[in-house]
């Protein structure tokens, strides 16, 4: 049984932790990388995996396996987490990245790259979720939105930038050999730096302790009775969930339709490349303040100009035919994602007992990364449908504009 004793063992608090908290933190970065290399390449060059001009819900099932997994794997690292520790799940996300690369690679046509991100979103389901679960763990209460921002602002610089020099070594020695070069270099260096990174479940079990007999009795509900209150009957984590769908079925958007619609209006791969991975890094970069805004100022406010935000960059981008639009339209959906992505996680984690923290995330994010096997879905189908990709950008503003207006009816206010 932990005892208070254990407790003073296990200071919480950013600044007292800064050497585990800046080794998740480069984990995260890892993490990012990962994921980031594909975001240029491989929409724009699918047609050396096979895939027909115009094939866009063919195309864009490469996000829906991803969606997915990932989706239900954040679910399970959730619950798997609180009971043997963050750092083995860490350690499984970090073997499943082991595969994608090669396949990449290797691959004779596009099931393969489908294939490929169902690795993808299991290392994904594992890796990330355990990063912002430990820092959230190793951070003070009142550090939340902030410990979170650090992580997500790690995790999309590097998204950013994998994709911007992904694409300019596909342009050099290939897609395929760019993937496998920079894939392979990541993982060994994520293998590299984890031995230094300890288990953050000691650091639950002593803030549990602390909070002694007035803690909650959420800590012995099970996974299901958890997720059905979250996801169904608690208002508020209802609402959190559906903006958590909705903003990753934008990010689908990014991910899967801007390279084609930038493609057909002219634009280059390296060009491409920086489009996106500004969005991405404009996004990253302000999480470090954005978190922290959130702990200051509660998590209304900014999830809902977030979302308005994020409205109106992708309407920029769509009345736009060149960079001279989309680059304003990339920060300023940046800005926005920058605003309502930590406060929605940290809002989850606010209303969660330390001892269900991570199945609380879990859901959370389960329904969040699910947003992009229904984005790939959804926008595919736009996008087949309409033979053009414009109309995917237009009906995504509005969406994601009438989520801000759900949260704004339900998010409640500071007190």
């Amino acid at each position: 049984m932990t005892t208070v004793a254990n407790a003073s063992d296990h200071i919480r608090g950013i600044a007292a932790n800064r050497g585990q908290f800046t080794l998740q933190a480069l984990q995260v970065f890892f993490v990012g990388l990962v994921i980031g290399m594909e975001r240029a390449v491989l929409p724009t060059l699918a047609h050396e995996f096979g895939v027909a001009p115009g094939a866009f819900l063919f195309l864009a099932s490469f996000v829906l396996s991803f969606g997915l997994v990932k989706g239900a794997l954040n679910l399970v690292a959730g619950g798997l987490a609180d009971r043997f520790g963050r750092k083995p799940v860490l350690i499984a996300g970090w073997i499943a990245a082991i595969p994608i690369p090669l396949l990449i690679w290797a691959a004779p046509n596009w099931w393969w790259i489908v294939i490929a991100n169902v690795f993808l979103g299991i290392s994904q389901g594992f890796t990330w979720t355990m990063t912002v679960t430990s820092q959230i763990d190793l951070a003070g209460s009142h550090q939340r939105g902030l410990a979170v921002g650090i992580n997500e602002a790690t995790g999309y610089v590097a998204v950013g930038l994998a994709g911007a020099v992904a694409a300019l070594l596909a342009e050099a020695v290939g897609a395929r050999n760019a993937l496998l070069i920079f894939g392979m270099a990541t993982i060994v260096l994520a293998f590299a730096t984890i031995t230094r990174v300890r288990d953050t479940l000691a650091w639950v079990k002593a803030e549990h302790a602390e909070a002694g007999a007035g803690a909650s009795q959420d800590h012995t509900l099970t996974l299901r009775e958890i997720f059905v209150r979250i996801s169904f009957r608690d208002r508020v984590g209802r609402a959190i969930c559906q903006g958590g769908i909705v903003n990753k079925i934008a990010d689908t958007l990014v991910w899967v339709m801007f390279p084609l619609f930038f493609k057909s209006h002219g634009a280059k791969l390296i060009e491409i490349g920086w489009l996106t991975g500004t969005y991405a890094m404009v996004w990253g970069v302000s999480q470090l303040w954005t978190g922290h805004l959130g702990d200051r100022v509660g998590r209304r406010a900014p999830v809902i100009v977030g979302f308005f935000l994020l409205a109106a960059g992708i309407a920029i981008t769509a009345a736009g035919r060149d960079a001279s639009l989309w680059l304003p339209g990339a920060i300023v959906m940046g800005l926005g994602m920058a605003l309502l992505y930590p406060n929605l996680i940290a809002a989850m984690s606010d209303r969660a007992a330390p001892l269900i923290r991570g199945k609380a995330l879990g859901t959370y994010r389960y329904w969040r990364d699910t947003g992009y096997a229904l984005g790939a879905v959804a926008l595919g189908l736009i996008a087949q449908f309409a033979q053009a990709t414009l109309p995917t950008l237009w009906i995504t503003a509005v969406l994601v504009a009438g989520s801000g207006i759900w949260l704004m009816r339900d998010l409640p206010r500071p007190q």
